[in-house]
């Protein structure tokens, strides 16, 4: 099976036939394919092409699909988890292929996969009868089964399903079950990527023909310009309906019934399903400001240092917290829930608000670090056990009374959270704002919120494009913090792919990590500096522990980094660190951002230093590489003011 080849028929090309459920093999061999390529839009055309044949053979394996793609058991909020440790799969495995435990824990020692490990371990043992082939939809729904396992002999449980799964792989199956199972597919495929190819899909083989179908390509007779802008069209109502409604178990069954074209109609905004956040753009200063938003009205914000809380008041009176992540964070924040029927006027049936969830102390009525926040518990919190208080600042609101505001500007919608709530301190507060363009206020209140404990400054337009732009960051959210106004403007936030050796007095930890950027287009990890600084022993200690099992063989195929620049040990990109520098330069060494500013070269961070662990943040969601050259471009236009001073590398 090859949905490779150019000119791919889904029916003819399929393995499958009409009406046939879609073989487990089928995904694990475009998994295959995936993982040799590196050029994002084949990856795309290619998962595309299995797409095509699903929906034209088996729309009904469609979702399951999808969800082995992203290698989830279904939307974030629901906190589905296999919670299945490396030591339980090796003993599945050993049980399933007659070997012994040891013998497969040194080769997933010495090859760093379990995937690897698997593919290669044939089964030894005899059965009377072969077993069934695996079928996507039985796959998924094992995996789903062992997610929802709990109690004290679900191990053994587990253990039998995941043997049954092993048993009954051929060719490259047990490679990817195996990682599935680990929770890391490792073949470079991001979620916006899976949204593409299923947009693609969905609009050149239309779902609800009768077979065989009569439009395989609809695409059929446009020139390549006019097929891609087509393409661009239609994978952007996918993406927009995904932002607003994240959940492919709505999103995938309308498509399939009503197309591309009606999704907007049937997916929109509901309380309940939490929806991707609006993002802030750096700034470099209050000039900056000024020129952005010329002529535009705008507000001035605290940005607060907490923890973003997506707020949802359901119409039967239930209330739900997510995260930025759309992480369920409701049993996080039981007294939040207490107050909210306190704050909130009686007009407000169901509404979904945007907030931050900060740290306070009710004796000094201060606003309290971030990193007091982090000290309480993630779930099932009792109230009665609350050592640390949170105060909400409500800053936006998305949802009223079953209409959805994300397209009325900014001044609308914070006059009706205005209207529909009532603050009460310490609990239940607007975010701190005033309205100018005059510079001197503008830096008088950013001096201000740094007294109040605050990070800086958010700065929104009120009028023109003022609208909340879901999952993007946005022009029109400019972030001002107190650090602009020494050297670089913004940190960081960094995915550390390497680590190397420490030597002297870290001998036996790491001394220093390879970090890098993330690229958006090409769906790539671009090393942009070697640090070693800001970590205290304890740290790194800490550290090291925890990135020790995320230790691989070789750089995965979509990491790049420059000669010099290898570490000892290469690690899977999971972790994300807040980082700050003094300036940043174009490197012969580091990849981030190759090709923006400078046709070969790459830009790397000088004098970095370690701030913090962003757990809130996933490694597709680290600081994207135009990110990276806009900070560069915007501090050469500083420099190009003042005369250069030459520093020494940016290594350590």
């Amino acid at each position: 099976y090859n949905p490779t080849k150019s000119n791919y028929h889904p029916v003819h090309d399929a393995c499958w036939g009409p009406g046939q459920r879609v073989p487990y093999l089928a995904v694990a061999r475009t998994f295959e394919l995936i993982e040799e390529e590196s050029a994002r839009l084949k990856i795309i055309e290619t998962l595309s092409n299995l797409f095509r044949s699903v929906i034209a053979l088996s729309p009904e394996d469609l979702l399951p699909c999808i969800y082995l793609c992203l290698n989830q058991l279904g939307p974030a909020y629901e906190g589905l988890e296999l919670g299945i440790g490396k030591t339980i799969l090796m003993k599945a495995l050993a049980q399933a292929t007659g070997r012994q435990l040891d013998q497969i824990k040194a080769e997933a020692a010495e090859k760093g996969d379990l995937g690897l490990v698997a593919e290669s371990s044939r089964t030894t043992q005899g059965t009377v009868f072969a077993p069934p082939k695996l079928g996507v939809a039985a796959v998924f729904g094992k995996l789903q089964a062992i997610g929802r396992m709990a109690g004290s002999a679900s191990m053994n449980k587990k253990i039998d399903i995941i043997k049954s799964l092993f048993v009954a792989c051929r060719h490259s199956e047990a490679r990817y079950i195996a990682r599935s199972l680990e929770g890391k597919l490792r073949i470079g495929l991001a979620e916006q990527s899976v949204l593409s190819a299923l947009a693609q899909a969905a609009s050149l083989t239309p779902p609800r023909q009768k077979f065989p179908p009569d439009i395989l390509d609809a695409a059929k007779g446009k020139s390549a310009e006019a097929r891609k802008a087509w393409l661009d069209e239609r994978v952007l109502i996918v993406k927009q309906a995904f932002c607003e409604l994240p959940n492919y178990g709505t999103i995938v069954p309308v498509l399939l019934k009503h197309g591309v074209e009606s999704l907007p109609q049937h997916c929109k905004i509901t309380p309940g399903i939490p929806l991707k956040p609006m993002l802030a753009h750096p700034t470099k200063g209050i000039g900056e400001v000024l020129k952005r938003f010329e002529e535009a009205a705008f507000t001035c914000e605290y940005k607060y240092d907490g923890e973003r809380a997506q707020i949802h008041i359901l119409e039967n009176g239930d209330v739900y917290i997510y995260s930025r992540n759309q992480e369920n964070n409701t049993t996080k924040y039981p007294d939040i829930i207490s107050r909210i029927p306190k704050v909130k006027k009686s007009s407000v049936q169901s509404c979904i608000l945007d907030a931050e969830a900060v740290a306070w102390d009710p004796d000094s009525k201060q606003i309290q670090p971030f990193q007091v926040l982090t000290t309480r518990k993630r779930k099932d919190v009792d109230a009665a056990e609350i050592r640390v208080q949170v105060c909400v600042y409500a800053f936006d609101m998305l949802y009223l009374n079953g209409q959805s505001l994300v397209q009325k500007p900014l001044s609308q919608r914070r006059a009706l959270l205005h209207d529909s709530f009532t603050e009460v301190e310490g609990q239940f507060l607007f975010a701190t704002s005033v309205d100018t363009t005059n510079t001197d206020e503008i830096a008088e209140f950013l001096e201000r919120s740094i007294k109040d404990s605050c990070e800086g400054l958010m700065v929104k337009t009120l009028e023109v494009d003022a609208t909340y732009e879901i999952a993007k960051r946005s022009h029109n959210w400019l972030k001002l913090k107190k650090d602009y106004l020494e050297g670089v403007g913004d940190t960081l936030d960094l995915v550390v792919i390497g680590a190397y050796l420490g030597k002297g007095k870290r001998a036996g930890t790491y001394g220093g990590f390879l970090l890098a950027c993330y690229d958006e287009e090409s769906e790539e990890f671009q090393s942009i500096c070697k640090i070693g600084t800001g970590f205290t022993d304890e740290v790194l200690e800490k550290l090291h522990n925890s990135l020790k099992e995320y230790v691989i063989p070789q750089p995965r195929p979509y990491y790049r980094w420059g000669g010099p620049a290898e570490p000892d040990h290469w690690l899977e990109a999971q972790h994300v660190w807040e980082v700050k520098c003094a300036d940043l330069s174009i490197s012969p060494v580091h990849r981030a951002a190759v090709g923006l500013v400078d046709e070969e070269k790459g830009i790397s961070l000088r004098f970095p230093r370690f701030l913090r662990v962003r757990e809130d943040k996933k490694p597709e969601e680290a600081t994207a590489s135009t990110q990276v050259a806009e900070l560069y471009r915007k501090q050469q236009q500083i420099q190009n003011q003042q005369p250069v001073e030459k520093g020494d590398d940016d290594f350590y």
